[in-house]
């Protein structure tokens, strides 16, 4: 399994969350959303330099590119971004209920539990993104190409 930090920014921005300003939080969504741009744009171009029929050409390098940008935004952003704020909060709830624990304790454990949890989300949310758009918007990608 490979962990690629420019997709997942904004999970370790959720993760330090407690820890940093909102406007660090904010970055690291404006990076992700940054890499999944330039990763669909990158896609497009390739099949575009890759297919010879001029109407079929821009047709394909379009489809290719949404399709690279939805999967990017579902699978490296949205949901991995809830997931880890909703790991993060629950954490530092639960932490805080024992009031023992100082709070920037309790603070920086929520990072740490938020952070080692991203490997083991990684491959769940990919699965169910993919699952999500062969049975959607693929399936009218794949009508429309007939």
């Amino acid at each position: 399994m490979t962990f690629e930090l420019k997709g997942y920014a904004n999970e370790i921005g959720e993760a330090f969350r407690p820890l940093v300003h909102r406007n660090v939080v904010r970055l690291s969504y404006v990076v992700a959303f940054g890499y999944c741009t330039a990763d669909a744009t990158h896609k497009a171009i390739n099949v575009n330099e890759k297919t010879s029929h001029s109407t079929y050409q821009w047709k394909r390098s379009f489809q290719c590119g949404m399709d690279a940008l939805i999967w990017q935004v579902l699978a490296s952003v949205i949901i991995p971004g809830f997931t880890i704020n909703r790991i993060c909060w629950a954490t530092l709830t639960i932490l805080r209920k024992f009031n023992r624990i100082p709070t920037s304790t309790a603070k920086w454990s929520a990072a740490f539990v938020s952070i080692a949890s991203i490997p083991l989300i990684v491959k769940p949310i990919d699965n169910f993104v993919d699952k999500l758009l062969d049975n959607s918007i693929r399936q009218l990608y794949n009508q429309n190409d007939k």
